[in-house]
């Protein structure tokens, strides 16, 4: 999961080299955007160091509010651009039975390569994209704050609406995946890792120069 994100990386930084270059004719925005995290669970979950070869069941996921910005790139009136974005959650982990659960946050920063309709009042998309998920599992009775940065794959389909010539609204959807590694998540027992999908619906603004 982790060679494929990263390979997807390398191929949208390539294609930045191959977009950006006629800043003449660009289209720039800037977007705002908040919404909502419906987080799966953390599978597959194995022990790390001394804990290595010992599973546990999977880790039920809270939902959360979730929010991030946005810049991005069309040449022109291509279909197809480029868009930085980074975005911020707290899904929670949950008790599970009489264990505590503990507070866990990622951050989500990539480069995603965006495919629209280039209309003058609406705007559907697609896109797909690479980059780093930055997770942090908090202190509790049970754990011990940690943090890992692991590469990230990510999904997204959205609607942008012009509201003015520069002022755009937009709905979107978007699916990310990672994996991650908690090696001190139990002190100096060990840690864990385990993969983290999680589905995000989001309503912005953005500004179009």
């Amino acid at each position: 999961m982790r060679l494929a994100a990263r390979s997807l990386t390398v191929l949208l930084v390539s294609l930045a080299l191959w977009v950006v270059p006629n800043r003449a004719a660009a289209e720039w925005y800037m977007a705002g955007q908040v919404g909502a995290t419906f987080a799966d669970r953390l599978k597959d979950v194995e022990g790390t160091n001394s804990l290595t070869g010992l599973s546990a069941p999977d880790f039920d996921l809270k939902n959360s509010v979730a929010y991030g910005l946005k810049l991005g790139y069309f040449p022109g009136e291509s279909w197809v651009g480029l868009e930085a974005e980074a975005f911020h959650t707290t899904p929670h982990i949950k008790n599970l039975d009489d264990i505590p659960g503990a507070h866990f946050r990622v951050t989500t920063v990539g480069l995603n390569l965006i495919a629209r309709y280039p209309g003058r009042t609406y705007q559907p998309y697609i896109g797909i994209g690479g980059g780093v998920a930055i997770g942090r599992v908090g202190n509790s009775p049970t754990t011990t704050s940690d943090t890992d940065t692991a590469s990230s794959l990510q999904l997204l389909a959205g609607l942008r609406a012009f509201v003015t010539p520069r002022v755009a609204v937009f709905p979107e959807y978007k699916y990310t995946d990672a994996t991650f590694q908690f090696n001190g998540a139990f002190g100096s027992v060990g840690g864990f890792q385990a993969d983290y999908a999680a589905q995000h619906l989001m309503f912005g603004m953005s500004y179009h120069f």
